[in-house]
């Protein structure tokens, strides 16, 4: 069955079906998603004007029920960097889309009136545009029910928030989650905005009655599909009852902040004591005794399931998952150390369709310049009404942390390309660091995994001090950069890693579903030339190797408990794009 592309023509409001072009029939997820950007945007085009586009779109083997194959790509020019921006998250909108033969949704041009919003219906056999001004200002947990009730049980939807409604440069993309909550997110980079300046606030897609997936080898994805299985269930990591599935991503809190790389306080230190209090220990007890949910799959193949619902107590006011990245930015960064006030920070992001690590960085640069004190959960809660209620200030909050930063008069802005610093802190682990610098996302933890060798032992070991990191970075990007383009969860990297029967496995699904016979080495250099890809659109946007670089003051502030600073030569910085 032939896949089709979807064209969403805002300025007359028209949803073409297009023929997948040769050149695109082997790409998916990311490689798809920059590949079109790269051909059909112009590099220096206004990310919030009328020749930016947004595009979606499922990875290779998303939807073909292969165990953790549910990401969604989402890409466009970023208002955050002014670079290509691709952001992918774990949702069951991600299978409904791939079980819809659709490879690719490209969303393009402006209505003509600008206050108006629009919704993408895509039913079982047709699709098409409907006026969605009644959601506008509405929270999208409140929204998300409300279009359920409208539209049926049995849909997914993709959504902007109301940070998304003021151009803000922090608003992210939200997804369903397998209860239909607002709490899955294509977070970085702002495309939430992107969205919104073209008019559309929602897609609702519907379940298909047909399933349009096509395998051309079933038996060589099969086999592929058990030996990637098996090593997920083999590995300390990803297996039942093991950290992920135990835990979830913030089992990472005590890890990190063990190994002095854990920031808080606006990057100032890099461990205290108190970050102990919201591990992902402490946050499993809590889920247990409120009657939450843990562990829990944030798409339909998930087997690791490393996510959540967290509540209040009483089970009341579910949120969702409250992440590793969300509970360091809006916890210890910001001196917070209090899984209650972290979860009301993290529904209030969920809701106004903001970035969690964007926001979190972001509240603690206005505690460096004053505007509240270092833990002060009460007042920061209050700047998310600020949001809501689109002031002034509220405005200046939700377009991130250099806008804050520029604001308050902050020199510790810890940003990379306009995008602010994950949680890992690159002066005590370095490898990290050279991922920040050199990836064309802007700083992003997720596009080349350093911590894996570095600090939890897959892959090898890596001295997190050593400065020579650069053919690791360059490695783990290109891998990256792969698994996102297949639409599978970067975790399966865990047991992949270590496990060499895993890899081949994620190979083989590849070459059953597209019906190639790439070998690994074929799949490092896709990944590569997804980075190729990347890397030139953001040449010509104006980007040079000069971007390539930390923030000054992680040069020269010593960061507690070990005292280092960011001390990775520019030369080596420079290695990870030589050939």
């Amino acid at each position: 069955m032939a896949k089709k592309i979807l064209r969403v023509n805002m300025e007359d409001l028209t949803v073409k079906e297009e023929e997948v072009p040769e050149e695109y029939e082997n790409l998916g997820g990311r490689a798809l998603t920059s590949q079109i950007i790269a051909d059909e945007v112009p590099p220096k085009a206004h990310p919030l004007g009328p020749n930016n586009k947004l595009v979606f779109a499922p990875g290779i083997v998303t939807g073909t029920g292969s165990p953790n194959s549910g990401r969604l790509s989402a890409g466009g020019k970023s208002p955050l960097t002014g670079g290509i921006k691709e952001s992918n998250a774990g949702t069951p909108f991600a299978k409904t889309l791939a079980k819809k033969g659709i490879k690719a949704i490209i969303v393009e041009g402006k209505p003509e009136n600008k206050d108006r919003y629009y919704l993408l219906k895509l039913n079982e056999d047709e699709s098409d545009l409907v006026h969605a001004d009644e959601w506008v200002g509405k929270g999208l947990y409140e929204a998300y029910e409300e279009l359920h009730e409208e539209f049926g049980e049995n849909i997914e939807i993709t959504g902007a928030g109301i940070a998304a409604e003021i151009g803000a440069s922090n608003a992210g993309i939200s997804y369903t989650d397998p209860e239909g909550m607002s709490s899955r997110y294509s977070g970085r980079g702002g495309l939430g905005a992107v969205m919104a300046s073209k008019g559309l606030k929602f897609i609702v897609a519907e379940e298909p009655k047909e399933d349009r997936i096509e395998i051309k080898d079933e038996e060589t994805f099969n086999e592929g599909r058990k030996k990637l299985a098996k090593a997920l269930a083999e590995h300390d990591i990803t297996k039942k009852d093991g950290a992920l599935n135990s835990y979830g991503t913030a089992v990472l809190v005590n890890i990190i902040n063990e190994s002095g790389g854990l920031p808080q306080r606006n990057f100032s230190e890099g461990s205290d004591d108190r970050s102990a209090e919201v591990s992902g220990e402490k946050k499993a007890e809590a889920v247990q005794e409120r009657g939450g949910v843990r562990p829990h799959k944030c798409s339909p193949s998930c087997i690791i399931q490393c996510s959540e619902i967290w509540t209040k107590e009483g089970g009341e006011d579910p949120v969702g998952v409250l992440e590793y990245e969300s509970v360091w930015a809006l916890g210890p960064n910001c001196g917070i150390y209090d899984l209650d006030t972290i979860g009301e920070l993290n529904r209030a992001c969920n809701d106004l369709g903001l970035d969690t690590i964007e926001m979190g960085n972001t509240i603690a640069v206005a505690m460096e310049g004053g505007l509240l004190d270092f833990g002060d959960g009460v007042k920061a809660l209050e700047l998310m009404d600020e949001i809501y209620e689109k002031t002034p200030l509220g405005r200046i909050l939700a377009n991130g942390v250099e806008f804050t930063g520029e604001a308050f008069g902050v020199n510790r802005v810890p940003t990379v390309k306009g995008q602010s610093i994950p949680a890992y802190d690159p002066r005590s682990i370095k490898g990290i660091g050279v991922t920040y610098a050199t990836t064309p996302m802007g700083a992003d933890h997720t596009a080349g995994y350093a911590i894996a060798p570095e600090i939890l032992g897959v892959g090898g070991d890596a001295d997190p001090f050593e400065k020579e990191k650069g053919e690791l970075s360059k490695n783990l990007q290109r891998a990256t950069a792969a698994i996102d383009s297949a639409g599978y969860c970067l975790f399966i990297a865990f047991a992949t890693m270590d496990i060499d029967e895993g890899m081949e496995g994620v190979v083989d699904t590849v070459n059953g579903v597209l019906g190639t016979d790439y070998s690994i080495e074929d799949v490092m250099a896709f990944g590569a030339n997804v980075l190729k890809t990347e890397r030139e659109f953001n040449r010509k946007a104006g980007f040079s190797k000069e971007d390539d670089r930390l923030p000054e003051f992680m040069k020269e502030e010593k960061l507690p408990p070990h005292n280092e600073v960011f001390d990775v030569p520019d030369e080596e910085l420079d290695s990870v794009w030589e050939d």
